[in-house]
């Protein structure tokens, strides 16, 4: 019962609008997917291929239903000097090591580290995102006649201006098609889809990669294999939580870093480029009413019909109407309430949010933006907690007494050997309380060790009072003291 529900659910729920969306987003994926082909070196069918491919395996293997994912920018810049330097089939035995690295990842529940990701980090990931799919729509505008600008204006006043008046079809499908008979009918003078590159006009075989089977191919080949398998998890994850802000539901994250695996896997073998989740394109699928994986299914299915049953009529797409599209989705990820936060978030927030965007920006690599606002996002949590550490301490005649609470970790510890007195004339007994405090790993062990044993070896009495079990057991097992633990100090209040 529950299998059946969710077939309904998935693939029953709404079937005319997720159709819909699906097609939408596959006249999207067109000059994207041969964008992301020539950026590899590829021939534009590797990239095309890859998409349908991509699309259609993740739709039934995809923990997070409506996302779209196929061939992208971000696996397609790793794999350029690959191409160059050994050919395009060392790029297809590479992408089926991809695959079964993510599936190794899956089984380690690599997906887990998500929750390192920061909400800062996530608003700036989107952000830069949006910014470089504005970016990537800047050469479809330089150098081109009025007509390109007209018809770019007009595919955004009916993207914006159709939904007030009907939501039957979805807004970009009608500003595509529309813009579509415009510039045919008028004969135009703007870019289509068939200026990106030659479409297929053959559906894909299995493709044996014809490369030695050997270990020097795998020294080759498994540096980029791996690299694609991080950059392209990273950006699934990242858009599959995205989506699920988007959608108001949950999604299974290790089911997607599978099936992310299984759709490369099985793409490098009808040779297709790697590929992950797409931000754009799931934000078109989801704003036309795509939820559902029927709408993933459609998005794949129907890119690989138009390209070889309509690829004459598809090529004839004026490219200024698909920019418009673009246009909107770069305007539709942008987090503009994030202006609005800078004024009362944490400052430490927004340099995170903000780090991450001009990374990303500037080197134009996903992986090492957030890698950069998760390590800020780290620092600055260590630095706020150390402040939350309170030492006091108070002498009466030949004692002196420690208080000691708060967080004690790496980024703390030092401020333990700060507030002891060593060579203290007149005190003979030494008590440290730390009934207020945690300690989390053996840099904290090991800072208390170090006074106790300094002051024990300055002949002073030294009593440890209120180390909680948990404490306890780490000063217990990893401690350097000299004597046995019962000696040390004593557990509880």
């Amino acid at each position: 019962m529950p299998i059946q529900n969710n077939i309904r659910r998935d693939w029953l729920s709404n079937p005319k609008t997720e159709f819909l969306a699906g097609l939408v987003v596959a006249l999207a994926l067109i000059p994207e997917a041969i964008g992301f082909a020539i950026i590899a070196g590829v021939d534009p069918s590797v990239g095309l291929y890859a998409s349908f491919s991509i699309a259609v395996i993740i739709a039934f293997t995809g923990g997070r239903p409506g996302m779209i994912s196929a061939a992208t920018a971000a696996v397609a810049v790793l794999v350029g000097p690959l191409v160059r330097e050994h050919g395009v089939e060392y790029l297809f035995a590479a992408t089926i090591l991809m695959g079964i690295f993510q599936g190794i990842a899956a089984l380690l529940r690599l997906d887990l580290l998500m929750r390192f990701v920061s909400r800062s980090v996530i608003t700036g990931f989107v952000n830069a995102l949006a910014i470089l799919i504005f970016m990537a729509q800047l050469p479809q505008l330089t150098g081109v006649g009025w007509e390109t600008y007209a018809m770019v204006a007009a595919g955004l006043a009916i993207i914006y201006g159709l939904p007030r008046v009907t939501g039957i079809v979805p807004a970009p499908l009608a500003a595509i098609v529309l813009l579509a008979l415009v510039a045919i009918v008028g004969e135009v003078d703007v870019f289509s889809v068939g200026d990106m590159g030659a479409l297929p006009d053959s559906i894909p075989l299995f493709h044996l990669p014809q490369v030695p089977f050997t270990l020097e191919t795998l020294r080759i080949i498994a540096p980029f294999s791996l690299a694609m398998a991080a950059v392209g998890l990273l950006e699934s994850l990242l858009t599959a939580g995205i989506v699920d802000d988007m959608t108001e539901t949950r999604s299974d994250k290790r089911r997607e870093t599978l099936g992310q695996g299984i759709a490369n896997f099985c793409t490098g073998w009808i040779g297709g480029m790697g590929g992950c989740a797409m931000i754009g394109q799931s934000v078109i699928n989801v704003t036309s009413g795509g939820c559902r994986r029927l709408s993933t299914f459609v998005a794949g299915s129907m890119l690989l019909f138009l390209i070889v049953v309509l690829g004459p009529w598809v090529a004839q797409i004026p490219m200024p109407a698909l920019v418009a599209v673009m246009i909107f989705v770069s305007i539709s990820t942008f987090r503009w309430q994030s202006f609005l936060e800078i004024r009362h978030h944490p400052w430490q927030s927004n340099i995170v949010m903000l780090a991450t965007v001009f990374t990303v920006v500037w080197t134009h690599d996903l992986s090492i933006g957030v890698l950069v606002g998760v390590l800020l996002s780290g620092i600055f949590f260590a630095g706020k907690v150390r402040e939350l550490v309170h030492l006091s301490s108070e002498r009466h005649g030949t004692t002196r007494t420690y208080t000691f609470s708060g967080q004690i970790f790496f980024a703390s510890a030092d401020r333990l050997v700060e507030a002891a007195w060593f060579n203290e004339d007149g005190v003979k007994d030494v008590t440290m309380d730390v009934s207020d405090a945690h300690f989390w790993d053996i840099s904290a062990t090991g800072a208390l060790d170090k006074i106790v044993l300094r002051l024990r070896a300055e002949g002073k009495q030294v009593e440890v009072i209120g180390l909680n079990e948990a404490s306890a057991t780490m000063v217990e097992k990893f401690g350097e003291h000299d004597k046995p633990f019962e000696s040390y100090g004593t557990v509880g209040h």
